[in-house]
């Protein structure tokens, strides 16, 4: 796996992240971000940095905002997420491995594969 790929990945991550905290609770502080994903505050700034920098996250003092790019992509990738875990639990994966799975498949599958797969749910 390339270093842009593991950005991508972990981007991804704190993105989704950011998207279910906030549609949780008014405002999102860097802190909450750290506890939801069980990791430091300053792993916390570095990505939120890169994601400013990047466009995908805004920054008012405290709180972390999706801009409208951020949230796109955002809900693209719980999307897929979504989609793969419900494929998996239909094909009789237990509840906590088809959650592990399809957070590390939702960064790796390709378009084709995950439209398939959202079709076959569909019928």
């Amino acid at each position: 796996m390339s270093t842009n790929t593991k950005f991508n990945q972990s981007g991804e991550d704190y993105l989704e992240t950011v998207l279910l905290l906030s549609a949780k609770q008014e405002v999102v502080h860097r802190i909450d971000v750290a506890k939801s994903m069980n990791v430091s505050q300053a792993a916390v700034n570095k990505a939120m940095k890169l994601l400013v920098d990047k466009g995908y996250i805004y920054e008012d003092g405290k709180h972390l905002y999706l801009t409208e790019r951020g949230k796109f992509y955002a809900e693209a990738v719980y999307e897929k997420h979504c989609v793969i875990c419900n494929f998996l639990l239909s094909l009789g994966v237990s509840a906590e491995n088809a959650e592990a799975d399809a957070c590390h498949m939702e960064h790796v599958i390709s378009e084709e594969t995950f439209l398939m797969i959202k079709k076959s749910l569909q019928k």
